[in-house]
């Protein structure tokens, strides 16, 4: 360009008036912003079913049986086809607001699903709900329901077999028992008084005991992987040794589940040891001879299509072969998603996250259904057994390992994030006592007491680490992760 073009042009970009810029132009929304459209767009689709329910809610008969002949008829295709849609509106709504209020997601569509059944929508208006949820619809939402469990149990396989040590393999492991055994033994010594009141029909004593304990000694997995994100503190010593923790805890806890129904089904000693052979040799198969083949698959597909097939094909053969030995079909997700290369990641993370945000939701409406909140009397004696199971979840989570960690030289503060992080039990908690009720091992009492004691211990985990200003990127609190980053592409779990 000639000198005095370049001249003029200078001089006209030095003299003319600056336009202003809209502030939407000026790069990507904020987090308030964002946080807002989310809200706004899960209202936006809850909306229709909204007045839907509040339509059939106002129908002539609608607080008396349903069937009586004035509700409109949309047939069972269509009733399923809505039932869908209220289901997901409410559970993204429930986990934008959850997120707002700065909790886990998990925690709002825990929540939705609960309010969606008899403790409020089926309690306020018994009839709508029948009209709304009818036999018809429910059956295939629990279909979905358990395809979106065993797929969900296939990415916890997954996060577990990215778990790496680096170093401080003894504290690791120490803190790991330890997040396990205290709360088992506290659960299980305060479950004793109360086998008489609150065991279900196939509740022996021992089954009961052993229960409670368990159900106590579970932290979930997924929702404190979402925590630690959400935090910043991901790669803190005390998030590294927490996900280890929980890892290790959560495999153990699932084995003793394992044999608790076992136990709960009247097994003999013999069908029992020749299950969990059985159980041992099949365990071996999958993380040897099947995990090789996988990995030649995921070389040569590298994510194809018949990637997906595969995965999902092989998570439904795995489920149904352990329920067909006697144990529940969720251990044979978890084998898979142990077994599942690395190289796989990527169509793993597809199939798992439209799990968890498509199909996720239905096991909380399932669990709702089953779970009547508002049929729970609340007299001295159930508030005294919740209030002692609340307090020993949280003493045994947090103390258990807190002080384990403190005394194999961690420093105060880290330690004690380590045990409040250990204390957040959410969805994992819920699918463990869901078993149990379904096995007959406690009543719909029980079933509603340890519903609030997950919801609870959950829900307290992101106010205690503010608390413990045990946030931000980058925090380390003078230690080194002891964990390694899982690796590149693995699936990050959705709380």
């Amino acid at each position: 360009m000639p000198a005095s073009a370049g001249s003029l042009t200078a001089t006209a970009t030095a003299t003319a008036a600056p336009v202003p810029t809209p502030p939407q132009a000026t790069g990507a929304p904020g987090p308030a912003r964002r946080r807002g459209v989310a809200v706004a767009l899960a209202v936006t689709a809850v909306l229709p079913a909204a007045v839907i329910v509040a339509t059939v809610a106002g129908l002539p008969g609608s607080g008396t049986a349903a069937g009586s002949g004035s509700e409109p008829e949309l047939g069972a295709t269509g009733h399923f086809f809505l039932a869908v849609v209220v289901v997901l509106a409410a559970a993204h709504l429930g986990g934008a607001l959850a997120r707002r209020l700065g909790q886990p997601g998990v925690v709002g569509e825990i929540l939705a699903g609960l309010a969606l059944g008899p403790s409020l929508f089926g309690h306020l208006a018994p009839a709508s709900m029948a009209w709304l949820f009818p036999a018809s619809s429910r059956g295939p939402m629990e279909g979905l329901a358990q395809l979106g469990l065993i797929l969900f149990m296939f990415g916890v396989g997954q996060e577990l077999a990215g778990m790496r040590l680096r170093g401080a393999a003894t504290r690791a492991l120490l803190v790991s028992q330890a997040s396990v055994l205290v709360p088992f033994a506290l659960g299980a010594v305060v479950a004793v008084p109360l086998y008489e009141r609150y065991a279900g029909p196939n509740g022996s004593g021992v089954a009961f005991v052993l229960f409670i304990g368990c159900a106590l000694s579970i932290t979930a997995f997924p929702v404190l992987a979402r925590i630690l994100a959400d935090l910043g503190i991901s790669r803190t010593e005390p998030g590294r040794l927490s996900l280890f923790a929980a890892a290790v805890g959560d495999g153990a806890g699932w084995l003793v589940l394992a044999a608790i129904l076992a136990v709960a089904h009247g097994s003999d000693p013999t069908a029992l040891l020749l299950n969990g052979l059985v159980a041992v040799a099949m365990a071996a198969v999958f993380l040897g001879p099947v995990k090789r083949l996988l990995s030649h698959w995921a070389a040569r597909e590298r994510g194809g299509a018949a990637s997906g097939v595969l995965l999902v094909g092989a998570v439904t053969a795995a489920a149904t072969l352990t329920a067909a030995i006697g144990v529940h079909q969720l251990i044979g997700a978890l084998l898979v998603g142990l077994a599942w290369p690395a190289r796989g990641a990527a169509v793993a993370e597809r199939l798992t996250s439209t799990a968890k945000t498509v199909l996720l939701p239905f096991f909380f409406f399932g669990f709702g259904l089953t779970a009547d909140l508002s049929a729970l009397h609340w007299d001295g004696a159930t508030v005294l057994v919740f209030l002692a199971l609340l307090t020993l979840a949280a003493v045994g989570k947090i103390a258990g390992p807190g002080l384990c960690a403190r005394l194999t030289g961690m420093r105060r503060r880290p330690a004690l994030v380590l045990g409040v992080l250990l204390n957040a039990r959410g969805l994992t908690e819920l699918v463990v006592i869901q078993i149990g009720y379904d096995a007959g091992i406690i009543d719909t009492r029980m079933l509603a007491i340890l519903t609030l004691v997950a919801l609870g211990t959950t829900v307290m985990t992101s106010p205690l680490l503010r608390l413990l200003k045990a946030t931000g990127p980058g925090r380390r609190d003078g230690a080194e992760p002891v964990l390694a980053a899982p690796p590149p592409g693995q699936l990050a779990p959705r709380g």
